[in-house]
């Protein structure tokens, strides 16, 4: 029974291909109804001649983008996102059609405004509607897909495990190709499950147990398995994927570009570039620009104060990394006595004389950061980022940690997802620094605009303060 739909895909496809025609019509006379108060044969023809015209061409069109493809195991959002450009591409195309017939003066805008955002919400409501009962089928065990996994390393049980979890992908693993590395793997002991000890035994296994998919899951040291596969399955007539073990190469990003018309993996190209930095860098100078403006009078107390407290400048500025390795200098307000580091830089400790009185308050509520918005302004820094160290410690580190250096491929922060997990302060030990960049890494391969309001919001009620900040 789990094959009928399945096999009734075909016929599934013409459905919805109609039910997206008729929800087209019904948006376009609702729209009317809304608008105008009167039918759609009422207003101005020009107004049922772009909906059939646009409707015939959706019935056309849609196919083309993969909208009536499988979408399992993929994002709802993605498929949402498409409809919407795939919709919007038909309803300028009837626009234009509408200009070449010479009627699109008597076109009303706002109604085609109406059409596009009805018509988007039944056409995302009729597909949740039908994706929420697939999904509903293949926890009952209806319309599963039997996979089998080649490759059982790290990626390869991830594989398996998300599988098992997001169930209402319906994919049911039947058997399994590990290594002599894996063989000792719980998940290999389960006897619904099958082993399968040769890869000549593949094609075989996949055939006697109606096998739908096979994902390879193979470190990209195994190309010399790829090609031994490729051979092996070229009469398969089952769907191939292959995901390769990311989990074997540390990096920032696995993207996949075209690059002089060859595929590319970028490996550690940071979410936050395109047009997503751009967006980041523009919200951090207005926010930089808010702070500094709102934030003059306390700046014009801290440097009486300072000033006051022991002689010496206000601002105390060092050199630091910044992206990709440019040196800037950083500024903050001046916490400790004038003094010669000696070519070496001693972090801050717990009672460290050094520190002025002042100074004391300014460091434990990390006021003394806040020039660094001017930092920020001028185009050095960003608000939230990894958080930039002394230049030695970069060259201690570097060797130290592997990853050290990667955290350079953004802008440094005022703040971080380090600082407000608690990894601020004093880094007297390796231990300290690898949790920190652990984190700085974290943050790089999940940015996102969303997260850097999390973690400003988090270090205006939290993050200012801490029991390691000296």
């Amino acid at each position: 029974m789990h094959d009928l739909i399945l096999k009734n895909s075909t016929g599934l496809e013409f459905s919805m291909r109609l039910i997206d025609v008729l929800v087209l019509l019904a948006a376009g006379h609702l729209a009317s109804q809304l608008l105008f108060n009167t039918s759609l044969d009422m207003v101005s023809p020009i107004h049922a001649l772009l909906l059939y015209f646009s409707c015939g061409l959706a019935f056309l069109l849609f196919p083309q983008f993969d909208l009536y493809a499988s979408w399992r195991g993929r994002s709802m959002a993605s498929l949402f996102g498409r409809l919407a450009a795939t919709l919007a591409l038909v309803v300028l195309i009837g626009v234009f059609f509408s200009f070449l017939i010479h009627h699109v003066g008597a076109l009303s805008r706002l109604w085609l405004m109406y059409w596009y955002v009805i018509s988007l919400i039944f056409l995302v409501t009729s597909r949740t509607l039908v994706y929420s009962t697939l999904r509903y089928l293949r926890k009952k065990g209806l319309n599963n897909k039997r996979v089998v996994i080649v490759g059982y390393g790290q990626a390869g049980q991830e594989m398996h495990k998300r599988a098992l979890q997001q169930d209402w992908y319906g994919y049911e693993v039947k058997g399994i190709h590990a290594c002599a590395s894996e063989i000792d793997t719980d998940n290999l002991k389960d006897p619904a499950i099958a082993q399968i000890h040769k890869l000549e035994d593949l094609p075989d296994f996949v055939t006697a147990n109606r096998i739908h998919e096979i994902w390879i899951v193979l470190p990209m040291s195994a190309s010399s398995q790829l090609h031994d596969l490729q051979y092996l399955l070229r009469n398969a007539l089952v769907d191939i994927r292959w995901m390769p073990d990311i989990f074997s190469v540390q990096m920032l990003s696995s993207k996949m570009i075209d690059f002089l018309g060859m595929p590319a993996v970028d490996l550690n190209r940071p979410t936050s570039s395109g047009l997503g930095g751009i967006g980041k860098d523009l919200f951090d100078k207005l926010f930089a620009f808010i702070v500094l403006t709102l934030l003059l009078p306390l700046f014009v107390a801290i440097a009486i104060g300072i000033k006051y407290s022991s002689p010496g400048p206000v601002f105390f500025k060092q050199p630091r990394l910044g992206l990709n390795g440019k040196k800037f200098n950083i500024y903050k307000f001046r916490s400790m006595q004038v003094h010669q580091e000696h070519g070496k830089v001693t972090q801050a400790t717990k009672n460290d004389p050094r520190i002025t009185r002042i100074g004391q308050f300014l460091r434990r509520t990390s006021l003394d950061e806040l020039p660094q918005f001017i930092n920020v302004l001028i185009g050095d820094m960003s608000v939230v980022g990894p958080r930039p160290h002394a230049l030695e410690h970069n060259e201690i580190y570097k060797d130290v940690l592997g990853l050290y250096m990667l955290r350079h491929r953004v802008k440094p922060g005022i703040t971080g997802w380090a600082q407000i997990n608690g990894h601020r302060g004093e880094t007297d030990t390796v231990d300290k620094m690898e949790k920190r960049v652990q984190s700085d890494l974290y943050y790089i391969h999940n940015w996102s605009f969303w997260l850097d309001l999390r973690i400003i919001a988090w270090t205006a009620f939290k993050g200012w303060t801490g029991n390691h900040a000296y």
